[in-house]
């Protein structure tokens, strides 16, 4: 095995070098397929899937450059080398310093591999790509295939080691979720129990994660995606807590309520809605119903019980490989209506209904579920029903 000042190649990845040689050969046969020659690949999520590759610095240009035919060469900054080494399998490193500009030197492997005069794609929809990038690479390249859907079809179904990744980051998540709810007390801030969570869930070996914890009290509560900002809670007062933990990079997620005193009776009934629209949900997933299903079953049951303009998203999203500022795979696959992909064994999704009274309080709940042969598989172990404390 290669070792390159004493780092040694592959010491730190997620998974073994046979593992990302499938997955490349497959993400060829669909770059064949849509008659793309050479990809170049921008997105991290996309970046690690391929190659292992993983880094807070991505803020920073990297691009793999993958070719259907020979191999494929990675564009990265020198800082990122040695990280490189230590979590890819791949021999061809074109390593760029802080000088130079990454659109000149990306065109220049490209034109030093022949790879300028072939059919050439890339992810125009990717959230990693500047427009200024794309607009030099285009004044340079010319015509650039979309490939914009080639990769994510495959990582939308997992295999069972990546479901293992994700059940492990479930466990996290439940010592995170544990801890927040147990630091839940009048006189308490809403940093107090994020501290806890996140303090749990690190402590319990999760990683940094895609997207911070979601936690508000009180009228806070009642504003979507809401964060701890130092409010003191109150009796009497709402709590609501998501949070996400991470594993390998691999992603759960989980949803719960609290409340500090006695509910009033609109929050009882809109917390009991939330349960039962979460079940019908988890009871319409199968192979082969589509992806809207879940999220019908879930609407019906919360427009029966009247709260229809309470609830205006999907019911759910895929997850899994994720890097800042999300811990979802919402572009690849959402349960929301006009989805007809079909549910394959494999896929996962977090599935976090809830309803709010605008700048009053949020009831929610939700499961991380993988999809199985027969149905599908929770990866929490955490009670459902709003805490009462």
């Amino acid at each position: 095995m290669q070792q390159v000042n004493n780092v040694i190649q592959g010491s730190e990845s997620a998974f073994t070098a046979e593992e990302y040689a499938q997955r490349i050969h497959r993400t060829r046969e669909r770059l064949s397929a849509a008659g793309v020659d050479v990809m170049i690949v921008t997105g991290p999520e996309n970046i690690f899937w391929l190659t292992g590759q993983q880094t807070p610095g991505y803020y920073t240009f990297q691009a793999l450059l993958l070719p259907v035919e020979g191999e494929p060469v990675f564009v990265i900054r020198q800082l990122e080398y040695f990280n490189f080494i230590a979590n890819t399998f791949i021999s061809d490193a074109a390593i760029y310093q802080d000088g130079d500009n990454p659109v000149d030197f990306l065109v220049g492997m490209l034109q030093q591999r022949n790879w300028l005069n072939k059919r050439i794609g890339l992810d125009k929809r990717g959230w990693f790509l500047p427009v200024a990038v794309y607009e030099a690479l285009q004044s340079k390249l010319g015509v650039i295939a979309d490939t914009a859907g080639v990769i994510e079809p495959l990582r939308a179904v997992k295999s069972a080691a990546e479901v293992e990744k994700i059940a492990t980051a479930a466990r996290y998540v439940d010592a995170g979720m544990r801890a927040g709810i147990a630091a839940i007390r009048s006189g308490a801030d809403e940093n107090a129990l994020v501290s806890a969570m996140m303090g749990a869930a690190i402590a319990a070996g999760s990683e940094y994660v895609g997207m911070e914890p979601l936690v508000s009290s009180g009228p806070r509560s009642g504003v979507p995606h809401g964060t701890w900002r130092r409010r003191v809670i109150k009796e009497n007062d709402p709590v609501f807590l998501e949070m996400a933990a991470a594993h390998d990079r691999y992603h759960a997620a989980l949803m719960r309520s609290a409340w500090l005193g006695r509910p009033p009776a609109i929050a009882l009934e809109m917390e009991k809605v939330c349960q039962e629209a979460l079940q019908a949900a988890l009871d319409a997933i199968r192979p082969g119903a589509t992806c809207e299903a879940p999220h019908l079953a879930c609407q019906q049951v919360i427009d029966r019980a009247g709260f229809t303009d309470n609830f205006k998203k999907r019911a759910g999203y895929s997850i899994g490989v994720s890097f800042a500022p999300d811990w979802g795979e919402g572009g690849i696959l959402s349960l929301y209506s006009g989805v007809t992909t079909e549910l394959q064994p494999g896929m996962v999704f977090h599935i976090p209904p809830a309803l709010r009274i605008y700048g009053e309080f949020t009831v929610g709940v939700s499961e991380t579920v993988v999809v199985t042969e027969s149905g599908y598989r929770q990866l929490s172990t955490l009670n459902r029903p709003l805490t009462l404390l």
